[in-house]
């Protein structure tokens, strides 16, 4: 519970703007630091972990999969697609259960929706399994980021609420590396189903210490609140604001062309660059493991020198450069370059989450849990919609260049956007 005396963020201020920036001493920031809510971080952190560990276990394993079943590897890679699909439903969903429930049963959701997953793909019969897990996983992990963002402002102090939101998303990149290092080798060990089963038990074991703190944090729930219904549409009410317009149309652009550097990068390496497979696989972990130490950086300089909104600005930009070099990419380049580049696009196309989140939270003010539901949504939107136009016009037009450039161009769009001044 928030400490007496320390001043807690509960959204912005009364005149609907951001709060302003504090210039601390190194004494006030240490007793700022000291002050962030441990434990509801590391909860939230340790439920978004494992919930995106298990959207990407299947992946890790596809090759092993993909075997078993006889079906094209390809096939298999259609399986976070579908859950990021049925997650804009449940992301749109969460705010009338975490009001009803409370932010930490939403978190049990998530991880019962994790372990269902498992479940039916290990035990499950084929593709169709496999299919099946996919649709659960999705009617639960749509609501991490609202279900967290719930139970983190009101016990967040406002100097370092940013940080504490780019912490709490580490969660994603850290899920995507423990997948792809734990589960090959436990599945060459104890086959694909095995491996899936073995992580049920850490996903099992969080929901059941979930529940200790529940009673606490949970103390603000709605009995008499409606999950379905109505609930459905109520984010969308939030972008009347024009500000929340502008950042949504950023949020849907910059997830798109984030999975669009992912999704293509190991190939487009290969193929065309000339890289090998252990080689651009290297260069891809460096990519996730600048986004992971990039989003609290980022955190900070929006708490203290730049706004959220700012801040998103910033990445745009970066996002926009790493992007067009990769267009050009070709035979010859040497791979300290392209690594150079994969760097930046991590820090850029894989930092930005954090503080778009914090900036959703901020901006939805009272109504906070449906507009992080909302950049939820928007955000699985645009890495549904992006990557398979992208793919598709690579397809069409013989090579990377042109997409490439498209997509800088839109990212760099979306930076100006939020430069520009803002209106209420």
């Amino acid at each position: 519970m928030p400490e007496s005396g320390t001043r807690r963020f509960q959204g912005p201020d009364h005149d609907g703007l951001h709060p302003r920036h504090h210039r601390l001493s190194h004494e006030t920031t240490a007793r700022l630091l000291r002050s962030m809510p441990f434990w509801p971080l590391a909860a939230t952190l340790a439920v978004q972990t494992l919930a995106t560990m298990a959207m990407y276990s299947v992946p890790a394993i596809a090759p092993e999969v993909a075997q078993d079943l006889k079906v094209s590897g390809a096939l298999v890679g259609y399986f976070v697609a579908a859950a990021y699909g049925v997650g804009i439903l449940s992301a749109l969903l969460s705010p009338g259960l975490v009001r009803r429930h409370g932010g930490v049963r939403a978190t049990q959701v998530v991880l019962l929706a994790a372990a269902g997953m498992l479940a039916l793909a290990a035990l499950g019969k084929g593709v169709i399994g496999l299919a099946l897990a996919a649709v659960v996983l999705g009617l639960g992990y749509g609501a991490a980021a609202p279900a967290s963002t719930h139970l983190l402002v009101p016990q967040t102090p406002r100097p370092v609420f940013n940080l504490v939101m780019s912490l709490r998303q580490i969660g994603v990149p850290l899920g995507g590396v423990l997948a792809a290092l734990i589960l090959p080798p436990l599945a060459l060990s104890v086959g694909w189903r095995g491996a899936l089963l073995a992580e049920l038990g850490p996903v099992l074991l969080l929901i059941g210490l979930m529940e200790i703190p529940r009673r606490r944090w949970d103390h603000d729930r709605e009995p008499g609140r409606r999950v379905l219904g109505h609930s459905l549409l109520q984010p969308f009410a939030l972008l009347a604001d024009p500000r929340l317009r502008r950042l949504s149309l950023a949020a849907f652009v910059y997830a798109g062309v984030a999975l669009c550097l992912v999704a293509f990068m190991t190939v487009q390496l290969t193929t065309t660059v000339g890289l090998t497979l252990v080689q651009a696989g290297q260069i891809l972990a460096a990519y996730q493991i600048a986004g992971s130490i990039s989003r609290p950086i980022w955190g900070w300089l929006a708490d203290r020198l730049l706004t959220p909104t700012q801040t998103l600005a910033v990445h745009g930009v970066g996002m926009a450069a790493s992007t067009a070099l990769a267009g050009f990419y070709g035979p010859g380049w040497p791979a300290w370059a392209v690594l150079a580049n994969a760097v930046l696009a991590g820090c850029t196309a894989g930092g930005y989450t954090g503080v778009a989140y914090a900036d959703y939270a901020a901006l939805g003010g009272v109504r906070r849990t449906e507009a992080t539901g909302l950049g939820t949504a928007i955000m699985f939107a645009g890495g549904m919609a992006l990557p398979p136009l992208f793919g598709l016009s690579v397809t069409a037009l013989g090579g990377y260049r042109i997409s490439f450039i498209v997509c800088a161009a839109a990212a760099a769009a979306s930076g100006v956007l939020l430069a520009l001044p803002q209106r209420r």
